[in-house]
């Protein structure tokens, strides 16, 4: 019995050194990198540290003093440098991009209307253009696959936000500080700018969102709402009614809380340790808000549980039906 606990714990250490050493290495490689942008004069230190970290790690600059031109600046550069030196650019130039029609990529300044849309390969059933916004350890080619499989389920045009990687520890480091409002996350200014923007306009926004997604369409969506109290001065009911312009789709999501206002559908799978531990959780209870008025469908899957691709998408019924309740296909 001791044998088995001291394996046992030296297996924990031994990935504990495993983990640290890969945290230790990532930084290596990013100080590096700052340091040969700074003799080249071409980034300050201080605003390559905030790029390069405070984004992926929502964990710094937390007062927001970098602007989205800056980051956007920085990202350009970080892409050329790596084309003229024969790399893939780092998937971070791409946070909070929008992807549009074949993967390309577009700045977050692009107004909604000017980036193509992934279209359906067997034709469009519906003109309304769904958002998506993926989760953790999942590069920018990776989502492009799965906005065409929802273009092809949906019959929908698509476009994503993209949630960039920088591999899974890093990433769910990110997830904690987006859980708690920490630090600033490109696709979480996107995605609240884009829905701001598209309400205040009179139109309406419809959005889906898997895992790490969901925790960013919270925030973006609280953000929102903050924004049309606070700045705008509008009252609670006027705020809820432009919100209710708003559609949402969760997959797996990993936020247990959402913002009043919005239409909600959530997908929770029971065997998904992700949306049952962090999420709305297996079964109903009052520690998660799911959103007033939310539809939550709970599964049970258990091959490649938290999986968007093969295990949620399939089970997507059309939000009209969802929001009844009907989830026979």
């Amino acid at each position: 019995m001791i044998g088995r606990i001291d394996e046992s714990v030296t297996a924990t250490a031994l990935g504990v050194i495993e983990n640290a050493t890969q945290v230790i290495d990532g930084a290596q490689d990013f100080f590096a990198e700052a340091a040969n942008s700074f003799e080249q004069g071409s980034l300050n230190p201080a605003s390559g540290l905030n790029e390069g970290y405070a984004s992926r790690s929502g964990i710094l600059n937390a007062c927001g003093c970098r602007s989205r031109q800056e980051i956007q600046d920085a990202q350009l550069f970080a892409a050329t440098r790596a084309m003229r030196e024969g790399d893939a650019p780092p998937d971070r130039v791409y946070d909070g991009h929008f992807v549009g029609a074949n993967g390309a990529t577009y700045p977050a300044t692009t107004p909604l209307n000017q980036v193509p849309t992934i279209e359906p390969q067997n034709g469009r059933t519906s003109n309304e253009t769904l958002i998506y916004i993926n989760g953790i350890n999942t590069p920018r080619d990776s989502q492009f696959s799965s906005l065409q499989q929802i273009a092809n389920r949906t019959g929908s045009p698509v476009i994503g936000i993209h949630n960039a990687t920088q591999g899974g520890l890093l990433d769910v480091i990110q997830s904690a500080g987006d859980t708690l409002d920490i630090g600033r996350n490109p696709a979480v200014d996107t995605l609240a700018d884009t829905v701001y923007d598209e309400i205040k306009a009179g139109r309406g926004v419809h959005l889906m969102a898997h895992s790490q997604g969901a925790l960013i369409t919270s925030r973006a969506l609280q953000d929102v709402r903050n924004r049309l109290r606070i700045e705008d001065g509008l009252s609670r009911a006027e705020t809820d009614r432009l919100l209710s312009n708003v559609r949402v789709e969760t997959f797996g999501g990993a936020a247990g809380s959402y913002p009043d206002g919005p239409e909600y559908v959530h997908y929770v799978n029971r065997n998904d340790p992700v949306s049952t531990l962090f999420g709305l959780g297996p079964f109903s209870n009052p520690f998660v808000r799911p959103g007033k008025g939310a539809v939550v469908h709970r599964f049970s899957e258990s091959d490649n549980a938290h999986g968007f691709n093969e295990t949620y998408l399939p089970r997507r019924v059309p939000f009209e039906q969802a929001r009844r309740r009907d989830f026979s296909r």
